[in-house]
């Protein structure tokens, strides 16, 4: 379900943690990231948006100073990632896309020694509490699920307290379960006075979390908005999508004012149209036909139906 959050009406330049101006970044002459610019609020659950090997690790990786862009500039809660790297990963957390963990180690061991990298953590223990690992410090990860071991890196990267927290990928190859408590999870992070960037080719997930995101394909940024802005700029219509299994009187759908059109193959029926009284018409309308029909649901634009309005191709895994 898409959360319709209000657009941030940011106006003071000390809410910016993030400012990222013309950021280039290539490898053997391929342009991983092009000269992309964008800001990231106090506060906002941003998300970076796009199939896979369209530049969000890449771009997301320069802005915590784990690569040197070619070109163009970043500041990170006011210091540079790469003059400034040491000073900034004490304020930021982060989870790799690729994070992981020695089979062998303990969740407790694993805490306990990433928190000797910080001048100042909290308590892991606690931590673990707040992602709902608390029976789990003396297992070895090797033996936890693909949602533990996720819940795991996310309180590694809370472990210094930080003001901005960077998840990259953080439910690639999670069940749907596992993903729903993963994003509580980071609702949660976001709730407790964090501001969080995060980067996923999960259309549902950007929907879900995000005050804002980042369209991305092929290093470039092709729309920044609110999903429900984004959404709603494209002025797609609505359908209503059941099964007959017998011939009925289309026309009577037709004829209804808010409907523009009516698609059937085979037994699917797809009526397309504005929101105001679309639902209720079709339903109306087949009801004064006598007309038998199952399966009804209602399909809203997405930040997918977006992608492809702005790309001209589906999304791709």
């Amino acid at each position: 379900m898409m959360r319709m959050n209000k657009p941030f009406n940011i106006k003071k330049q000390a809410d910016i943690v993030i400012t990222a101006r013309g950021l280039l970044k290539q490898y053997c002459g391929v342009t991983a990231v092009d000269a992309i610019s964008f800001e990231v609020h106090e506060g906002e659950i941003f998300g970076m948006v796009g199939p896979n090997g369209a530049g969000k690790t890449t771009a997301i990786e320069c802005i915590e100073g784990l690569r040197k862009p070619d070109r163009g500039s970043i500041r990170v809660l006011g210091l540079d990632p790469q003059q400034d790297g040491y000073e900034l990963r004490e304020r930021i957390g982060i989870q790799f896309q690729s994070a992981a963990l020695p089979p062998r180690i303990k969740v407790g061991e694993a805490l306990d020694l990433f928190a000797s990298f910080y001048r100042k953590s909290v308590e892991w223990r606690q931590l673990l509490e707040q992602v709902g690992l608390e029976s789990k410090d003396g297992a070895y990860v090797e033996n936890l699920s693909g949602g533990q071991r996720q819940r795991v890196f996310i309180a590694m990267a809370l472990l210094n307290n930080p003001e901005l927290v960077f998840l990259d990928e953080l439910t690639t190859g999670l069940d749907p379960q596992s993903r729903r408590a993963v994003w509580d999870l980071i609702e949660d992070i976001r709730k407790r006075g964090r501001t969080v960037f995060l980067t996923t080719h999960f259309m549902e997930e950007a929907e879900r979390l995000c005050d804002r995101v980042a369209i991305v394909d092929h290093g470039k940024i092709v729309a920044i908005d609110a999903p429900g802005s984004l959404i709603a700029s494209l002025r797609a219509e609505n359908r209503v999508v059941f099964n007959v299994v017998e011939p009925f009187d289309e026309e009577s759908l037709r004829r209804i004012p808010s409907v523009s059109r009516v698609e059937r193959i085979g037994e699917r029926v797809i009526v397309y149209g504005q929101r105001d009284g679309l639902v209720s018409g079709v339903v109306n309308a087949l009801d004064s036909g006598a007309t038998r029909f199952n399966d009804l649901r209602t399909e809203q634009p997405t930040l997918e139906d977006v992608f492809l309005a702005l790309t001209g191709k589906k999304m791709r895994s």
